[in-house]
């Protein structure tokens, strides 16, 4: 009998819970738990008394897994809600960058044109670098990066990815 093997899938999870101490240690602590990596991970406070925060996890895993690890992240006292943004339907992510590079000369014009062609804002300069805000997704994210480094790029520094649900419903 051969056993088979679910391939790994890409899920975006939200995760809402109270803003208390340690609540980010145990939720990343299920994924190390399976020997599972977490791609990417922001949080942010959501509500106007700050006691309600809101979690974004990218990872990678069967379905099997994934399921099992929102199953024990609802269980978890902290955890309002648990959204698989994958499964759940369209959904919109995004992310931002601030990415910097040097050059002069032509490859200082070409960085320039780029940025224009990506949306790129310049949000500092000096005589021989720029540093560019970048939102979007992952991908076109990944594209520019490649691109300016060809051109002199020196530093990235990415945020990771927010996600939410399209339509008037919340995730």
């Amino acid at each position: 009998m051969k056993i088979q093997h679910r391939e790994s899938e890409r899920h975006v999870l939200t995760i809402v819970v109270d803003n208390e101490p340690g609540i980010l240690a145990k939720i990343t602590g299920l994924f190390t738990a399976r020997g599972y990596n977490i791609d990417s991970l922001t949080v942010a406070d959501i509500s106007e008394d700050h006691h309600i925060s809101r979690i974004t996890v990218v990872t990678n895993g069967p379905p099997p897994v994934i399921d099992q690890i929102m199953a024990q992240l609802e269980r978890l006292v902290p955890v309002h809600k648990v959204t698989d943004l994958t499964d759940e339907g369209p959904h919109v992510e995004r992310e931002l960058a601030l990415i910097k590079v040097a050059g002069k000369g032509e490859d200082r014009v070409e960085a320039l044109r780029l940025a224009d062609v990506f949306r790129a804002s310049v949000v500092d300069t000096t005589t021989s670098s720029f540093i560019f805000e970048l939102t979007g997704t992952p991908e076109k994210i990944d594209s520019f990066v490649a691109l300016m480094r060809e051109l002199g790029l020196v530093e990235v520094g990415r945020t990771g990815i927010v996600g939410m649900m399209r339509g008037a419903e919340a995730a």
